[in-house]
């Protein structure tokens, strides 16, 4: 473990530290600490201890273009069916492209539903993947903490979500897992602006 400013901090600081970043400078993150980030999402918890989330790391360029051109194509074509202007969409296709060339490390979380349990009933079943997704979640964020704590930034993409097809053929992914996000992992290049956050008494609808 590294010993820095952040792996000194305690877990209310980094929870509040923790920021979505856009821009990552050109330095390689040392595969010991993807594989920490990783580590930590194994920590998450799951439905019946199933880890229903399987991950896909780029580090080399060849798969982050062939991701961009794929996402960017399909992103592409739903933008148009929203009929979007035809100059704002080339621009946000630019800027989606760099984010992902650009980030150092790209981490695609998976829902894996095939070891969850069946049931005869559409309901229970229903249930039980959103319990899966639940959890894919929490192993997210620990992740994206975990980051933070080693002095690295994380940016939550969730257009995998919105081509989840595209994403696995791209990959050469197995049909059972389900793209879900793009976590872009780095050293930060900026301070992002962050939004405010609402205040706590909105929040709780009921508190006996």
């Amino acid at each position: 473990m590294i010993e820095t400013i952040r792996t000194q901090l305690d877990l209310s600081t980094i929870i509040r530290g923790r920021r979505s970043v856009r821009r990552y400078q050109d330095r390689p993150v040392p595969r010991a600490l993807v594989l920490e980030v990783l580590e930590a999402a194994r920590w998450a918890p799951s439905p019946h201890g199933r880890q229903p989330w399987r991950f896909a790391v780029l580090t080399n360029d060849a798969p982050k273009q062939r991701l961009a051109d794929a996402m960017g194509d399909e992103w592409q074509r739903q933008l148009a069916m929203d009929g979007q202007d035809s100059e704002v969409v080339g621009i946000r296709l630019r800027k989606s492209h760099e984010r992902i060339l650009r980030a150092p490390v790209i981490i695609i979380p998976c829902l894996y539903l095939a070891d969850l349990d069946q049931y005869p009933d559409a309901d229970r079943n229903t249930a039980e993947a959103t319990m899966a997704i639940q959890s894919l979640g929490c192993a997210v964020q620990n992740m994206l903490l975990m980051a933070y704590s080693l002095e690295l930034d994380t940016g939550w993409m969730c257009a995998p979500l919105f081509c989840p097809t595209v994403v696995g053929m791209a990959l050469d992914l197995d049909p059972a897992l389900i793209p879900h996000a793009l976590i872009t992992l780095g050293y930060a290049a900026a301070d992002p602006v962050r939004r405010e956050r609402m205040p706590l008494e909105q929040l709780i609808v009921r508190f006996d």
